[in-house]
């Protein structure tokens, strides 16, 4: 999501190697914290909700209930909606929106959803007050962001400790917090919500195909993506730590023994 915000710059961008690893995500395995809240009928709003695979999985659950994905990049909800319409679900639908400034009336949705959106804006607060601002009274406010610095891999290299540096040093130059899941807890009282749920979970990659799918879109993002552009653009970076950093991340997926982890924070909130 962008803002009228100048500091404000997504840092991974729109490339194939972003979307192709955003379309992987789903209920269960990036929002499985939330459904114990959801059922049918419910109005749901998923905000950042890039590919909408997550968003496609909430509106087959509330069904005949409805769901709205909101995301800042037009091209981006246009394949979501392309999606929806060949998967043939009907009670979903996709916008273009400012996470800052909803087009929703106040107390309007049962439930608003962000996910590893918070960790990429600059005024996390600021849009957490939004989400509920939207949601009726008794009705929930989730969102789960990851712990890039709590991420733990093997084989351990300079190319794998460099990328963490930059992308650190990188995120936080585009106004983000790239420990954003860390820090949720925390925003959430500061945006006034009070009933407040914190858990946290991990992703895990090890096998051949997970490897590949993480590690390799990394090697991927390292040259060609935003991410790859911003750090020569800020000199955060340069081809040399680029090509460091894409290397390590192909070396990884090719050993048989690599294993990567990384935390994320979840809050669910009952708005009062």
């Amino acid at each position: 999501m962008t803002s009228s915000k100048p500091r404000e710059r997504y840092t991974l961008g729109h490339h194939p190697s972003v979307l192709r690893t955003h379309s992987w995500r789903t209920a269960e395995n990036s929002a499985a914290y939330l459904l114990p809240h959801l059922h049918s009928g419910l109005e749901v709003l998923d905000l950042g909700s890039g590919p909408g695979t997550i968003t496609l999985d909430f509106a087959r659950i509330v069904a005949p209930g409805t769901v709205v994905g909101i995301d800042a990049d037009a091209g981006v909800v246009a394949d979501a909606g392309a999606r929806a319409a060949a998967a043939g679900v009907d009670n979903v639908s996709y916008a273009v929106g400012d996470a800052y400034a909803l087009d929703l009336p106040d107390d309007s949705v049962d439930v608003a959803h962000a996910h590893q959106l918070l960790q990429h804006v600059g005024d996390p607060v600021s849009v957490i007050r939004e989400l509920r601002r939207v949601v009726r009274p008794g009705g929930v406010v989730a969102f789960r962001d990851i712990v890039y610095g709590g991420a733990v891999w093997y084989p351990l290299s300079p190319g794998l400790t460099r990328w963490m540096e930059v992308y650190q040093e990188l995120a936080r130059s585009n106004g983000g917090e790239p420990d954003a899941g860390s820090r949720l807890k925390s925003w959430a009282m500061e945006a006034g919500l009070t009933d407040i749920r914190s858990s946290a979970s991990v992703w895990s990659f090890e096998t051949p195909e997970d490897r590949e799918w993480w590690g390799g879109a990394w090697s991927e993002r390292a040259r060609t993506s935003s991410f790859a552009t911003q750090a020569l653009e800020t000199g955060i970076a340069d081809d040399a730590d680029l090509a460091l950093i894409s290397t390590a991340w192909r070396d990884w997926v090719d050993a048989s023994d690599g294993w990567f982890a990384v935390p994320h924070g979840e809050i669910v909130a009952t708005v009062r």
